[in-house]
C-alpha cells in the first residue's frame, strides 16, 4: 500500500527550513524551557517525556488537558529538532468537545514556540479507528459507501429481533428459562413470564454482553467455550453467545456497523505487516487522555500504533496481554493520562479502569509513573473533604471485605490511593485554590425534599444577589427524574429573582430542533390552519423572536392576522411584528427549494452553533428519506416520524460545555454529565443510601429466575475471564462481584461530583425522601449516603444548624 493513501496534516519537508529561518534552535529551546517552567511538577514530568511508555495518574483539577497540550507541543518541537521525517503526534481523547479543546490548546502552545500549528492529529478513539480502517478498506473490510453506522434506536430494534430469532431456534433452553426456580404451569403466569423474558430479561442480557464481549474482541464462539467452565442451571453465557451471534448476523445482513466494529476493522488492518509498518511510520508517539475509560480493544489499538515500526517485527503486539510489554527498553512511545478515581462509566459501558490501573502499576515498576497530585481548582476545605471521603470509603471497603490487615490492592478497592494536594505558592494558575465562600463545605439535614428546596433556594438567592454575572453554579443530581422535579420546584423562585435556570436534562429530552422545525413547516404548508398557526407562533415566542401575547386571538382568524384588509382594526406593534415574521416564512416557502427550507428555518429561529449543526444533520436525514419523492408532504411525513417515533440525537459542538458553565446561570445536570466541568458553587442534594451507593436489587417481575439478573452475572463472568482470573465465578460469586463494581462506581461518582466545586460545595441528605423518584410525593424515612454522616463527624464546623438558620430568617 502506497503512502499516497495517507492524508498528512502538514508538508513536513518544509518545516525545518521554516524553523531555521524563523526560530533558531537555541531560541526554540529557550521557549520550550519557558513553557515547561510554567507548569506544575506533575505536568513537568509529562513535558519532560522523550520516548517510551509513561503513565500519568492525575487528581481532579490537576490541569490534565493543559499539561497534555504543553507536553504535546514540546514533543512536536523536539521532533522538529531531531528529525526530518513526516511523523506526527497522535492525541486521542474521549469526546469531540474534549478533542476540540485540546487541539486549540496545542495550537496556542505551538504559536508560543513560534512553530507552525501543525505536526499533530487529535482524534476521538473511534475517529482514529475509522481513519485507519477507511484508508485500508481492502484489509479492514469496511467499505464506508456500503455500510451504515447503527443508531441506538436501530440497535434496540436489532436486539429485539435477535431475541425473537434466538427463541425460535432454541425452544428447549427458552422453556428452561420460562420455568425458572419453580413453575406450576398456570397459563396467566406463563404469559407474564414470556413477556418479561422477551421484552426485558433477554434484551438486557443481549445488550450487555454484545458491548462487553465485542469491545474486548471476544467472539460468540469463545463465549461458548467459557460457558463450559460454568455450572449455572441456565447456561447464561451460552444463551448470551446465541443472542450475540444472532445480532451479528442481522448487522451483517443489513450492512450496519457499530462503534466496536470500527475498532475491530482498524485492528484487522494492523494485523497486516506492511500496513502496520506504514501506519506506525506515520506516528512518532501517541498521547491518550481519559485513559481510565478505555476498553481492551481501544488500549490494544493505541499500543500497536505507538510502537516503533522501525524496530523490527512487532507482530507480537497483536495480543490482548499488551500491558506486559512495558519495560525500560520498550519501543512503546505511549503517554497515557487519566484518573482511575474518576472512572464512572464501567457499569453501563465496556470501559474498565483496571486496564489503566495495570498500566500505572507496570510503569511504576520501571519508574515511568508520574502523579499529578496538585490541583488548583478547589478551595482547601473541599480538597480536604474529597480526600477524607476517598480514604474513608476505602477503609470501610477493606473492613467489610475482611481485608483490613492486608496491604490494599489498588485494583480491588474503589479508589486508587492518591491524595489531592493544594498547589504551591506562585502557581501559574490564576486564583488557584480560591478562598471559600462561607465555610466552603456546608452539610445540611433537611426535614424532607421540600425543605431541601427551601434551603437550597435560600442559599442560591444569597449567592446570586452579590454579583450574579461573576459566578457559576450547578445542582448535580444522581438521576434525571430528580432534575425534572427540582426544575419545576425552582422555576418560580428563579423567575422572581431573575436567575437563569438551565435544566440540561430537559433540553436533552425535548429534542426541540425537530419539533420546532416541524411546527414551522406545517404552518408553511397550511397557513390557514388555526392549530398550525398557533404552534408556529408558540415556537417563535419560545425562541424570543416575537413578544409574548394572546396567541389564541391571533390564531382564531389566520387570514385577518396574516393579511389584514383595509377595514380591519389596526394591529398593535407586537402583532405586526409577529405577522411580518410569519409572512416572511410563507415567502421563503414559495421562493426557496425544499432542500434549503430546514436550514433557512434554523437561521430564522436564531439557533446557536450546536442547534444549527443539529438542524443540518436533520436536513440531511430528511432529504435522504424523501430522495425520489421530493415534496412538502414527504418532508412533513419524514419529520413527523422522527419527532414521534425515535429520539433525535443532537450534534455536540465545541461550545456545548460552555452552555453548562455560563456565569450568572444555575445549571441542573446529572453527576455523570458533570464530569470534566466545574463551577464556583456546587449543590449536591438528595444524598441517600438507596441511590449512592444504591442497592443491587432484582426487579420483582423477573424474580422467578432467582435472586440475580442474567445480564449482571454475565458481565461479571466475562470480566473475570478478561482479567485473567483462574476460574470463571459461579452465579453467586458473579452477582457479588457485580454488586461490588456498582458500589465502587457510585462512590467514585460522588467523588467526581464533590470535586466539581471551586469555592463551595453544598451537600444535603433529607430525613424523608421518595423511595423512587418516579413517585416523588411518596415520602418515607431514608438513610443518608454512608459518607455523609462520616463527613459531618469529621467536619463538625461545616454542619449547618437549621434551628439557628430558622431564627435568623
Amino acid at each position: 500500500m502506497s503512502d499516497s493513501k495517507f492524508t498528512a496534516s502538514v508538508a513536513q519537508e518544509s518545516l525545518h527550513s521554516e524553523l531555521s529561518e524563523r526560530s533558531p534552535l537555541p531560541n526554540l529551546r529557550e521557549k520550550i524551557l519557558a513553557i515547561r517552567n510554567g507548569l506544575r511538577p506533575g505536568q513537568q514530568q509529562m513535558a519532560d517525556w522523550q520516548s517510551g511508555p509513561l503513565a500519568i495518574s492525575a487528581v481532579p483539577g490537576a490541569g490534565k488537558s493543559t499539561g497534555m497540550a504543553a507536553a504535546a507541543a514540546i514533543a512536536i518541537a523536539r521532533q522538529y529538532e531531531r528529525s526530518s521525517s513526516r511523523r506526527q503526534l497522535v492525541v486521542v481523547t474521549f469526546t469531540r468537545s474534549a478533542a476540540a479543546n485540546i487541539k486549540a490548546k496545542i495550537r496556542k502552545d505551538l504559536k508560543e514556540l513560534s512553530l507552525p500549528q501543525m505536526g499533530f492529529f487529535v482524534y476521538t478513539l473511534h475517529g482514529l479507528a475509522l481513519n485507519i480502517a477507511s484508508r485500508h478498506s481492502d484489509l479492514s473490510g469496511l467499505q464506508l459507501e456500503n455500510v451504515t453506522l447503527i443508531t441506538p434506536t436501530q440497535s434496540h430494534r436489532f436486539i429485539r429481533t435477535a431475541v425473537e430469532q434466538w427463541i425460535a431456534n432454541n425452544p428447549g433452553i427458552y422453556l428452561r428459562l420460562l420455568e425458572g426456580h419453580q413453575f406450576d404451569g398456570e397459563e396467566t403466569e406463563r404469559l407474564r413470564r414470556q413477556s418479561v423474558l422477551r421484552t426485558e430479561v433477554l434484551p438486557e442480557l443481549a445488550n450487555t454482553v454484545i458491548h462487553e464481549a465485542k469491545s474486548s474482541g471476544i467472539s460468540p464462539e469463545l463465549l461458548r467455550e467459557w460457558s463450559k467452565q460454568t455450572t449455572d442451571e441456565y447456561a447464561i453465557l451460552s444463551v448470551a453467545a446465541g443472542l450475540y451471534e444472532q445480532y451479528q448476523n442481522l448487522m451483517r445482513s443489513r450492512d450496519f456497523i457499530d462503534y466496536d466494529d470500527m475498532i475491530l476493522a482498524a485492528l484487522r488492518v494492523l494485523e497486516n505487516d506492511s500496513a502496520r509498518r506504514i501506519e506506525q511510520n506515520q506516528v512518532f508517539a501517541v498521547f491518550e487522555d481519559e485513559a481510565q475509560d478505555s476498553s481492551p480493544l481501544q488500549t490494544q489499538l493505541l499500543e500497536i500504533l505507538a510502537s516503533d515500526g522501525d524496530k523490527g517485527d512487532n507482530s507480537s503486539l497483536l495480543s490482548t496481554d499488551a500491558i506486559n510489554r512495558v519495560s525500560p527498553n520498550s519501543s512503546l512511545n505511549l503517554v497515557r493520562v487519566g484518573d482511575p478515581n474518576q472512572a464512572i462509566n464501567s457499569t453501563f459501558t465496556p470501559a474498565d479502569p483496571i486496564y489503566f490501573r495495570q498500566f500505572c502499576e507496570e510503569c511504576d515498576r520501571i519508574k515511568r509513573l508520574a502523579t499529578m497530585d496538585q490541583a488548583g481548582r478547589s478551595t482547601r476545605i473541599i480538597i480536604e473533604a474529597a480526600n477524607f471521603a476517598l480514604k474513608w470509603i476505602n477503609n470501610q471497603w477493606l473492613a467489610t471485605t475482611n481485608k483490613k490487615q492486608q496491604t490494599p490492592d489498588n485494583r480491588q478497592v474503589p479508589f486508587r490511593l492518591q491524595t489531592i494536594h493544594p498547589v504551591e505558592a506562585g502557581d501559574p494558575q490564576n486564583n488557584a485554590n480560591p478562598a471559600p465562600i462561607g465555610r466552603g463545605l456546608e452539610l445540611y439535614t433537611p426535614r424532607d425534599i421540600h425543605h431541601t428546596v427551601e434551603l437550597l433556594s435560600q442559599r442560591v438567592i444569597e449567592l446570586f444577589s452579590e454579583d450574579p454575572t461573576q459566578n457559576s453554579a450547578a445542582i448535580l443530581v444522581r438521576e434525571n427524574r430528580q432534575g425534572r422535579w427540582l426544575a419545576e420546584a425552582l422555576t418560580p423562585v428563579c423567575k422572581e429573582h431573575n436567575i437563569i435556570l438551565y435544566d440540561v436534562g430537559e433540553r436533552d429530552r425535548r429534542s426541540h430542533v425537530p419539533q420546532e422545525i416541524l411546527a414551522l413547516l406545517q404552518f408553511c404548508d397550511r397557513p390557514h390552519s388555526p392549530d398550525y398557526l398557533k404552534a408556529a407562533l408558540e415556537a417563535l415566542v419560545q425562541r424570543q423572536l416575537i413578544p409574548t401575547q394572546d396567541l389564541n386571538a391571533l390564531a382564531s382568524l389566520p387570514e385577518e392576522f396574516l393579511y389584514p384588509g383595509p377595514l380591519a382594526a389596526p394591529q398593535s406593534e407586537t402583532v405586526q411584528k409577529a405577522a411580518r415574521l410569519c409572512r416572511s416564512l410563507l415567502r421563503a416557502r414559495l421562493e426557496l427549494p425544499l432542500y434549503q427550507l430546514i436550514s433557512f428555518l434554523a437561521l430564522t429561529l436564531n439557533y446557536d452553533q450546536a442547534e444549527l449543526a443539529t438542524a443540518d444533520k436533520l436536513a440531511e436525514r430528511v432529504n435522504q428519506q424523501i430522495a425520489g419523492n421530493s415534496s412538502m408532504g414527504g418532508m412533513l411525513s419524514a419529520l413527523s416520524e422522527i419527532v414521534s417515533s425515535e429520539r433525535f440525537e443532537p450534534v455536540e459542538t465545541e461550545d456545548s460545555e460552555e452552555r453548562y458553565t455560563r456565569r450568572g446561570q444555575l445549571t441542573i445536570i446529572t453527576m455523570h454529565k458533570a464530569k470534566g466541568l466545574d463551577w464556583d458553587y456546587v449543590f449536591l442534594p438528595f444524598l441517600h443510601e438507596n441511590l449512592i451507593p444504591g442497592r443491587f436489587w432484582v426487579p420483582p417481575q423477573s424474580q422467578f429466575l432467582g435472586d440475580f439478573t442474567l445480564s449482571e452475572v454475565a458481565r461479571a463472568q466475562i470480566r473475570a475471564a478478561l482479567h485473567g482470573e483462574s476460574t470463571i465465578p459461579d452465579v453467586t460469586q458473579a452477582w457479588e462481584q457485580a454488586k461490588h463494581l456498582k458500589i465502587s462506581e457510585e462512590y467514585r461518582l460522588l467523588y467526581v461530583a464533590m470535586t466539581r466545586a471551586k469555592r463551595l460545595v453544598w451537600m444535603s441528605a433529607a430525613q424523608k425522601a421518595p423511595f423512587t423518584w418516579s413517585k416523588p410525593d411518596n415520602l418515607q424515612e431514608q438513610a443518608p449516603c454512608p459518607v455523609f454522616p462520616a463527613l459531618k463527624r469529621q467536619f463538625p464546623e461545616c454542619v449547618m444548624n437549621l434551628a439557628v438558620m430558622i431564627k435568623q430568617a
